[in-house]
């Protein structure tokens, strides 16, 4: 807590705006430990007050046991838990912890909510060229209803046949911001771009034949688009598409 939070809350204090007790409890937060520790994880508690979302979880390489003690530590903070790339071990294990939580073992991800949750704020469509990007798809999804954004999915409307996506094209023109999702050549985002007026996230997938080279072929297509409106993330990174995606969707309501 910084001077000035100081300040305005002995300003209240001395207004009787606020009790002597809320000054305390006010203090006593910001002044609890940052990070909690578990026998495998250091975990950021204190990311949603910095950065407005909770720390995720990126379960590769982690045990299962790892997963579910940084479940166990976030909502004890009172916060949300996702997390990513969690494979079906990892998954099972979470469950039986948490009953509550969602697994998607399409997105290969995992949610868990408070029981208390804000309504959605912004709209996001996730498009996909084809069906054979759907797993990154279904992870930007899971990413954006964990954010608390509206998502419509928008599947298999790539340019080999451009009159699928002309059909649903109604469906991305309300959108605050899309996230397109490509394989191959990478030419979808180009094309949704210059169709609508909000940023479009292109996310490049290793989806394809030899030469697209595990979707750096995609990539750098979608680095050289002459779309102005858009802008890219990572091979196969369904997660930072649907995060940026939705921090602009919801900024953009928050301001009308």
């Amino acid at each position: 807590m910084n001077t000035d939070a100081i300040d305005d809350l002995i300003s209240k204090l001395q207004r009787g705006e606020i009790a002597a007790e809320t000054v305390v409890e006010r203090i006593r937060e910001y002044s609890q430990p940052k990070t909690a520790t578990t026998d495998e994880a250091r975990i950021d508690v204190d990311r949603r007050k910095r950065c407005g979302y909770p720390e995720v979880v990126f379960c590769q390489g982690k045990t299962s046991s790892a997963v579910v003690e940084i479940f166990e530590t976030l909502s004890r903070h009172g916060e949300d838990c996702f997390a990513t790339r969690a494979s079906t071990e990892q998954a099972e294990a979470v469950l039986a912890r948490f009953p509550n939580a969602r697994h998607n073992p399409v997105a290969k991800t995992l949610r868990l909510a408070r029981p208390a949750k804000s309504p959605t704020v912004g709209q996001v469509a996730v498009v996909t060229a084809g069906t054979g990007d759907r797993p990154v798809a279904e992870e930007a999804v899971e990413t954006l209803r964990w954010i608390g954004c509206e998502v419509d999915l928008v599947i298999d409307v790539g340019v080999a046949g451009p009159h699928r996506l002309q059909e649903q094209m109604h469906r991305l023109q309300v959108a605050d911001a899309i996230v397109v999702i490509a394989g191959m050549e990478g030419a979808l985002p180009s094309v949704v771009g210059g169709y609508v007026r909000c940023p479009v996230i292109a996310v490049p997938t290793s989806v394809g034949y030899g030469a697209s080279f595990g979707g750096v072929a995609a990539l750098l297509g979608m680095l050289n688009s002459c779309a102005a409106n858009v802008t890219v993330v990572n091979i196969d990174a369904g997660f930072k598409g649907g995060y940026v995606a939705g921090l602009i969707a919801r900024g953009a309501r928050r301001s009308q």
